[in-house]
């Protein structure tokens, strides 16, 4: 005999995270915000890097023989100066004073190399700006007492993001050594003519090379950058993805609770509703549909200069109107495409639209010439 059983299963347990369900809200335009003045933005550190290698030595290759040459008078006036560096006695070398001239020395390399430092330090601040925008903030910098916890590190350290950056830097390191590899290969036969050259002209053949293979690595960088910013992209927007529940909250915390909301206007809508009642009675006439729509409408020259309207109703609101109306003995109209224009179109304390001058002047006049008669 085949039994059944029966269990009791909370979906709960197969939510990815948290009560509210599983994260499959795109990130709000709030959540957006506060992630970003918590320093959390979609960068990729491989493309910067990538950028300023490549650039740094797209301007060496440009400046090389000008660089070359700057080298070689600082090699030859150092070596000039050795004898001023020298203390001799007694036919012996005892000393050399060379922390002045290296200091100079190292002084002109660094005003050689500045310009070079200084194009790859733009280039990374730029393809930094357009990676996050311009919006600094000092949040990253405070400290958390929370990253201090040996259990949360330990378990960032085996993490699927730190697997990821481990293969991203074995490909890299796969890539720079066989793109080096590769170039090398193509130029041994010109390495073993350095030999038989000039100085000169070996540092430009050596720095041709060099600055060749750099380039061609930089490249396949820049596309490692490309594809890295990508999916840095990517796993952002899916961090940053919210439950339902969540998205729920936030509108509630952002625009107030939909059910205190619609009693605030209902609050409001019924105070409005007052206030115009209590109008009724400074009314000339009231226009309805007869029994869908009441308009009720005033015309004071010393107010406006045209008829405007002093309250409006449909159903139960019109027919409150018009009870109103006959206990105040206002006269009441019957004229539904009127009635239907005007509470359509014409808002609680705005005046009548130009087409309908005539036609409510002409009820106006009725109603005046009746009481100036009464």
């Amino acid at each position: 005999m085949t039994g059944y059983y029966m269990f009791e299963l909370d979906l709960q347990y197969f939510a990815k995270e948290g009560p509210g369900g599983e994260k499959t809200e795109p990130a709000t335009d709030k959540k957006k915000t506060d992630a970003r003045k918590e320093g959390q933005v979609a960068k990729s550190r491989e493309l910067n890097g990538a950028v300023s290698l490549f650039a740094m030595f797209l301007v060496l290759k440009i400046f090389i023989g000008t660089m070359g040459m700057s080298f070689i008078e600082v090699f030859s006036a150092a070596y000039n100066r050795i004898p001023e560096m020298t203390v001799i006695f007694d036919g012996r070398i005892i000393a050399m004073d060379y922390a002045g001239v290296m200091n100079q020395i190292i002084l002109k390399v660094l005003l050689m190399l500045l310009p070079f430092l200084a194009a790859a330090f733009a280039v990374a601040f730029v393809v930094d700006l357009v990676q996050v925008k311009w919006s600094p903030t000092a949040k990253p910098l405070k400290p958390k007492f929370n990253k201090l916890n040996p259990v949360n590190g330990f378990k960032k350290l085996f993490g699927v993001d730190k697997l990821i950056e481990l293969l991203k830097s074995l490909v890299k390191l796969l890539i720079i050594g066989y793109m080096a590899y590769s170039t090398l290969k193509d130029q041994a036969a010109q390495l073993f003519l350095l030999y038989d050259m000039e100085l000169v002209g070996a540092l430009k053949l050596f720095g041709d090379i060099v600055i060749n293979m750099a380039l061609r690595i930089s490249a396949v960088y820049l596309i490692i950058g490309i594809v890295d910013y990508a999916y840095q992209k990517h796993k952002f927007n899916e961090d940053l993805k919210m439950t339902k529940q969540e998205v729920k909250d936030e509108w509630k915390n952002s625009e107030g609770d939909p059910q205190i909301k619609g009693k605030q206007r209902q609050r409001m809508q019924e105070a409005s509703r007052r206030r115009m009642m209590q109008d009724i009675p400074k009314a000339d006439v009231v226009i309805t549909n007869p029994t869908h729509f009441a308009v009720a409408i005033k015309y004071d020259p010393e107010v406006a200069p045209a008829p405007y309207v002093l309250a409006k109703g449909e159903d139960f609101l019109a027919a409150r109107i018009k009870d109103e109306a006959a206990r105040l003995n206002i006269d009441i109209v019957e004229n539904k495409p009127l009635a239907r224009m005007l509470y359509y179109n014409v808002d609680l304390g705005a005046m009548i639209p130009p087409e309908l001058y005539s036609t409510v002047a002409e009820i106006l006049a009725v109603i005046y010439n009746r009481r100036e008669t009464a």
